[in-house]
């Protein structure tokens, strides 16, 4: 009840891509989530004071994904065909963002989810190594999509 007027927390959220087990898609961030509409300038014949500015289709930033480094999984075995083999098999993604509140409750509540199609990896980095830190080598996955969908 709470979470309608207050912003949901942002760090609970579950990723869920179609065909790969719920483990492997277990993120630390996600983020370029994000559509965006360009315009093209239009001079109009004997209108010398403006231009026209038309809309042109919806164009969706890259996803970005982080989580500690795995040494196999699917998702890796994913993005390894697309880079490397250039063989892609495009797949849907699901985004929700969770309710704190409510995983007391037993498995918790989606508040908001965002449906991205036909997606693909475009990229994968780790992290750099360094001796001198004790640190967890990161990963990560980078996704590009045709658009997304968004469902409460």
């Amino acid at each position: 009840m709470m979470q309608e007027y207050y912003p949901p927390a942002g760090f609970y959220f579950k990723v869920v891509i179609d065909g790969m087990p719920d483990s492997d898609a277990e993120f630390q961030e996600l983020s370029g989530l994000s559509m965006s509409l360009e315009t093209q300038s239009v001079k109009e014949a004997g209108e010398n004071r403006f231009t026209h500015q038309l809309p042109l289709p919806a164009r969706a930033e890259p996803l970005v994904l982080k989580r500690g480094l795995r040494i196999s999984s699917p998702l890796l075995e994913w993005c390894r065909k697309a880079i490397e083999e250039f063989s892609f098999s495009p797949k849907n993604l699901h985004v929700f963002l969770l309710d704190v509140e409510g995983s007391n409750e037993g498995s918790p509540r989606p508040l908001m989810a965002w449906h991205l199609i036909h997606a693909y990896p475009t990229k994968w980095e780790i992290t750099g190594l360094n001796a001198q830190n004790s640190e967890v080598a990161i990963e990560t996955i980078q996704i590009n999509y045709n658009y997304f969908t968004k469902s409460s």
